[in-house]
């Protein structure tokens, strides 16, 4: 298990609580007090802890190397059920965006989202998460496939950004992204968004458009990312954390200002901490607001997520 820096004291204590149980084993000492004493210790530095973090420590937790990435989530969820798709049928596979079929039960639905790397290795092969346009042009054309065949749409955003390379501005990432966001305001089936990690600027937007849109606990969702903010207005990284704070960027800022409709529990600690039970939370969610959309006919389902932005944030009227 990794720790970041403010779990050290967790950390500590779940070490000596470690080590008080080896003794025990080793040796005809009772440790059974200290354990608990050591236990009850544990229990409260961690509800102290995790119930009181910071928006700048939430960022930290939706970058944590152990926390489940999309495809833990679809895998988990759908079984040997799912089946990738590839390709955009213009330019290449993109492969920080993944798709494809894959079922909850009896029910199919076509899940799209970025995937990040474990490793050096991984983390280069899927470009960290930063989808080229071919990447949105191959989660566009999925839609569009789930629309033809009336399959409800599952999005799982995970990313720092959109690749903001030169060669992605000549292929027309602004143009991908945007396309994406008008397509999926009236394509004609289910949209159910999920943030499960990080969810940066337009990267997050290009597959971010849903009749539904929640947030795991320990998540951002942000034109921007902290350090950037913090970059452009002080010239400097070291102000992130008053950055995060000031960008409302964590899943009870968003549901506070209507960004997102529902915020999924994560187990203490983290979704790394019980992946099972995070998974079958995640299965849950979509399962309930699926069965709530697919009621509504195509065309109250399309005005309905046209509503739900054009209500989005506010205006003073000011007389001249």
């Amino acid at each position: 298990m990794e720790y970041l820096e403010f779990e050290l004291p967790i950390k500590e204590l779940e070490d000596q609580l470690q080590k008080c149980k080896i003794i025990g084993e080793e040796s005809e000492v009772d440790v059974t007090e200290t354990c608990t004493q050591i236990e009850k210790k544990l229990k409260e530095a961690q509800k102290d802890i995790y119930k009181n973090l910071t928006a700048w420590q939430r960022v930290q937790m939706s970058r944590h190397p152990e926390r489940p990435y999309t495809l833990d989530y679809i895998k988990a969820i759908c079984g040997n059920s799912f089946l990738e798709l590839h390709g955009d049928r213009s330019f290449k596979d993109d492969k920080a965006m993944i798709g494809g079929l894959g079922k909850i039960g009896d029910q199919s639905f076509m899940f799209i989202g970025q995937q990040k790397g474990y490793n050096t290795k991984t983390r280069q092969y899927r470009n960290f998460g930063m989808a080229n346009p071919e990447g949105y042009r191959k989660a566009l054309r999925l839609m569009k496939s789930a629309e033809k065949f009336g399959i409800p749409v599952v999005t799982l955003l995970d990313t720092p950004g959109a690749y903001p390379g030169l060669e992605a501005e000549e292929r027309g990432q602004g143009e991908a992204i945007a396309r994406n966001i008008l397509e999926m305001t009236r394509l004609k089936v289910p949209i159910i968004t999920i943030v499960v990690g990080e969810g940066a600027s337009g990267g997050a937007l290009g597959i971010g458009v849903g009749d539904v849109v929640m947030m795991l606990e320990n998540t951002w969702y942000s034109v921007i990312s902290p350090e950037s903010c913090s970059s452009i207005l002080w010239r400097s990284w070291e102000y992130k954390e008053l950055a995060a704070s000031a960008l409302k960027l964590t899943a009870p800022d968003m549901k506070k200002l209507k960004i997102v409709d529902e915020i999924i529990k994560e187990p203490l600690g983290g979704a790394h901490r019980d992946r099972t039970k995070t998974f079958t939370s995640v299965s849950n969610a979509i399962t309930k607001h699926y069965e709530v959309l697919k009621k509504l006919s195509e065309k109250d389902l399309v005005a309905q997520r046209m509503d739900k932005y054009l209500q989005m944030g506010g205006f003073t009227k000011t007389k001249p």
